[in-house]
């Protein structure tokens, strides 16, 4: 019996590092070839130790740079050709759209299963109207060559489901699940895992006493982890407290945040760690740890915080809403500074309350346990392999005829679309202008209403009303 080969593949070699590995080693346990493809594979030694074969290959993560479709697919496409592979499994969007397009011709033929682990949509309610547009329409063709979508939050699930972005004639569940994260090894992220000792070198190390409270964020240095929201909220109540902020991490931000903590007075309680490999020794000694992403898809570091017992303060949003609405932390709206540094303030005052949440945390950790989340793997990828049920076929008259028919009608509709916005697009230019210049503000609404076999998709419309308090100051600032 010859045993399956699986590639992983990610966008960039980092992804494998800190996520992937486990699975690589347990399916290589059981006999399977498991090799990875990303930018930087051969570069990296975890890799290389962990994989049959690593692959490098030459993408951007900007998902209009058109070297993804032109050189970095047809490579994708001829080494899995050549590797012969039965499964590959995508994670990360960028990489997940050019695989599956790459792969599509391949998918069609039966020569490989392809599934898609989505690490959190590009699309999602915090998200630009039109970019939320635009990547669910990629979403929604890409869900054509997908064989399998896995979703980390719930928030993406229904938003999955409720797209139809992978139609199955058996139902969407037949091709769309949810997995609680890609698991959290609760062997490694364990109070047990970290002594005394190692937590006094840490304040030794920082040159603090060993009573100084310690607050935690361990995140990229990227814009939509918001770290300016962080320091703004530590700065404005920085006399309620004696505690100092570990930024662990690095990236492009990282100058600008530097500079803003010296602007705000706070650098001498701000440690800019970079990346470290003692993650469970900072959580362990942290008394809280905070996250106030404006994008997530189910966050690492709140998973290994809670294993530890750590409490968790974050932006309400999908994925951070999964882990700390049932306990576990504290969750505070979105870019909301002040609201952060008062829950801040809150628990650091209120020790026994702190200890209370990182308790709740830990007890619901288990579901999110690595080993269970690698068993939900191997059940689905034995159930991709197993052979199709044979199907009846259509008439081939009924079935060309009733293709031919739906082409036409949607290249008509096309066109005829087409044709509208062409026509119309200076009249909508001018009205947008005037929404701008008059009221300020975005120039589009979007509403989701019901569509076709109750599905529900979004309209966009012109901002063309003002809230009754805008209105009043209007009338109020034009009286002579």
């Amino acid at each position: 019996m010859t045993l399956p080969k699986l590639l992983i593949v990610a966008t960039v070699a980092e992804t494998l590092d800190a996520f992937l590995l486990p699975f690589a080693q347990h399916f290589r346990r059981q006999g399977w070839q498991v090799d990875a493809l990303a930018e930087g594979a051969n570069r990296s030694q975890a890799c290389r130790d962990s994989f049959d074969q690593v692959w490098d290959i030459h993408w951007s993560r900007n998902p209009f740079d058109p070297r993804n479709l032109l050189s970095a697919a047809p490579a994708l496409r001829d080494r899995v050709r050549q590797g012969r592979y039965d499964l590959v499994h995508v994670h990360t969007p960028v990489a997940a759209f050019v695989t599956r397009w790459a792969l599509r011709d391949l998918r069609r033929q039966g020569q490989v299963k392809v599934v898609y682990t989505a690490h959190g949509f590009h699309f999602h309610p915090e998200g630009n109207p039109l970019k939320n547009w635009m990547f669910r329409r990629l979403e929604t063709w890409a869900g054509r060559w997908t064989d399998h979508l896995i979703t980390i939050n719930r928030q993406d699930y229904q938003a999955a489901y409720e797209a139809g972005l992978v139609k199955s004639a058996l139902g969407q569940g037949h091709r769309l699940s949810y997995m609680p994260g890609i698991g959290v090894d609760l062997n490694h992220y364990s109070t047990q895992a970290v002594q005394a000792g190692d937590i006094a070198e840490l304040y030794e190390e920082l040159g603090l006493a060993t009573s100084t409270p310690l607050v935690l964020c361990a995140a990229e240095f990227i814009p939509r982890k918001r770290h300016a929201d962080l320091l703004q909220a530590f700065a404005r109540r920085a006399q309620d407290h004696e505690a100092h902020l570990l930024l662990a991490g690095d990236g492009p931000l990282r100058p600008a945040m530097e500079a803003l903590a010296q602007a705000l007075q706070i650098q001498a309680r701000v440690h800019f760690l970079g990346n470290r490999q003692d993650i469970p020794r900072l959580l362990t000694a942290a008394r809280v740890t905070l996250l106030a992403s404006q994008q997530e898809g189910l966050p690492r570091c709140i998973l290994e915080s809670l294993a530890v017992g750590t409490p968790v303060i974050g932006t309400q949003i999908r994925g951070t809403a999964d882990l700390l609405a049932p306990g576990g932390g504290l969750l505070v709206p979105l870019g909301d500074r002040q609201a952060l540094a008062n829950a801040l303030v809150e628990l650091l005052q209120h020790p026994a309350r702190a200890v209370a949440l990182g308790q709740q945390g830990r007890a619901q950790i288990q579901a999110y346990d690595l080993a269970s989340v690698i068993a939900l793997h191997d059940r689905l990828y034995q159930s991709l392999l197993q052979p199709a049920e044979a199907r009846p076929a259509l008439p081939l008259l009924k079935s060309l005829g009733e293709t031919l028919a739906l082409a036409l009608k949607a290249s008509c509709d096309r066109a005829a679309a087409a044709a509208a916005i062409l026509l119309l697009s200076p009249i909508m230019a001018a009205v947008a202008l005037a929404i701008a210049l008059t009221m300020g503000g975005p120039v589009l609404f979007a509403q989701q209403r019901p569509g076709k076999d109750g599905r529900i998709f979004e309209l966009y419309k012109f901002r063309t009303m003002v809230l009754a308090g805008t209105m009043k100051q209007m009338a109020t600032a034009s009286r002579p």
